[in-house]
């Protein structure tokens, strides 16, 4: 064993989860924002921080966590895209042997009570469609900005098929023109660099690209769910310059027609039984031709 040799391979380290709900009260009209980021650096500096237990270089993840809630108040949230680009720059040009990092956001949603049917000036109810994304990469000098959108829950009652796939002795699907089609939408998209650094209003278009994604599952007839994905891809692509790629997971979030015969009940596709597990995973990535591949923009990034 004294042969056996090791050495310390891609590593980065920081704080996760950050809560962070900014509040907005310079009038009497509160607006709010609801975070929850991490923060993690690379340096190759940092070696000895693993190898020989030397902090001398470690960026406390205590003190990240403070910076986070800090830049909340110095610098609000305009973005999660924008907040994170603010944290990156902070980190790497304030230590100079901290190479890069990633930086990632979730962003959970508020909207107005309704009081009388006017919307309250500071009382809120969370948003249900879905939770919004946002990383910020920093690899080798290049910086990579995504958003994106995960649990958008999405389900169509018609509209979807799904037949002509091969069969063998262990298949006992039936096929079928006419089927309930719900799945659970993760969605994250690559920003153009030439894009980010011109300025991009993250808000709207993550309003856009929502709106889109709904819409075109809503009015595509499906002839299985990779192909749903295409065209929501392509639709999203094509609404908004700004956008490399489009990266999706989607489960098909079954839905079995209940046999009702044992009880002398019809069921012409009204009662069905909806399984969570297993399930069918659809991926695949949506690109805009002639733009360079950027793989680093997606290390560690979670795929769903």
């Amino acid at each position: 064993m004294s042969d056996v040799s090791v050495s310390l391979g891609a590593n980065k380290y920081g704080k996760a989860e950050n809560r962070v709900v900014r509040v907005v009260r310079d009038t009497a009209r509160h607006e709010i924002t609801d975070l929850n980021v991490t923060s993690q650096l690379r340096g190759a500096a940092l070696v000895d921080s693993y190898l020989k237990g030397d902090n001398a270089l470690v960026v406390a993840t205590d003190t990240q966590k403070n910076t986070i809630f800090a830049f909340a108040k110095e610098h609000g949230i305009p973005s999660p895209e924008q907040f994170l680009l603010t944290l990156a720059e902070h980190f790497v040009r304030g230590f100079d042997w901290i190479e890069g990092g990633l930086w990632q956001a979730e962003q959970f949603e508020w909207e107005r009570i309704l009081v009388g049917g006017e919307p309250h000036d500071h009382s809120f109810v969370r948003k249900g469609q879905g939770t919004r994304l946002a990383t910020v990469q920093v690899l080798d000098a290049a910086t990579h900005v995504t958003g994106g959108i995960k649990d958008l829950i999405v389900l169509k009652s018609t509209g979807s098929e799904f037949s002509g796939f091969p069969r063998d002795k262990y298949t006992t699907l039936a096929e079928t023109d006419d089927r309930v089609m719900a799945t659970s939408v993760t969605a994250r998209w690559r920003y153009l660099p030439e894009a980010v650094e011109v300025g991009i209003d993250y808000n709207r278009l993550y309003a856009e690209v929502q709106e889109v994604l709904l819409a075109t599952f809503a009015t595509v007839h499906s002839l299985a769910l990779q192909q749903t994905l295409w065209e929501m891809g392509k639709a999203t692509i094509e609404a908004r310059p700004e956008l490399a790629e489009v990266r999706f997971a989607m489960p098909n979030k079954h839905h079995f027609l209940y046999d009702l015969s044992p009880f002398g009940l019809d069921n012409p596709g009204e009662v069905f039984y909806a399984a969570d597990r297993p399930y069918g995973l659809i991926e695949g990535t949506v690109v805009r031709d002639g733009v360079p591949p950027a793989p680093d923009a997606w290390l560690d990034v979670p795929t769903s």
